[in-house]
């Protein structure tokens, strides 16, 4: 084995900081949707402080299982798809 063994390719590294940076912008997107969903109607009917404080409660547990799930999703589905050899380039007989 030689020295360079285990080491990532610069691509292989920018191709990982990309797909890190996706899978924490869209989480985040996905979580602040679930959230305005379930906390939206304390907003809009002002509803008691009881249902208020319940709903807000659920939407940012919601949220976070929605964050959690989907920056794992995104990464697994990453790491297993692998790389290609040649980054850009497709199968050579298409």
């Amino acid at each position: 084995m030689n020295g360079d063994a285990g080491r990532r390719s610069q691509a292989q590294r920018d191709a990982m900081t990309v797909e890190i940076g996706y899978a924490l912008f869209s989480a985040a997107f996905a979580a602040a949707v679930v959230f305005g969903a379930v906390t939206g109607p304390v907003l809009v009917f002002g509803l008691s402080r009881p249902i208020s404080t319940v709903l807000i409660y659920t939407g940012v547990a919601l949220a976070l299982v929605v964050f959690a799930v989907r920056v794992a999703s995104v990464l697994l589905r990453f790491s297993a798809a692998g790389q290609p050899s040649q980054p850009g380039r497709t199968n050579p007989d298409s």
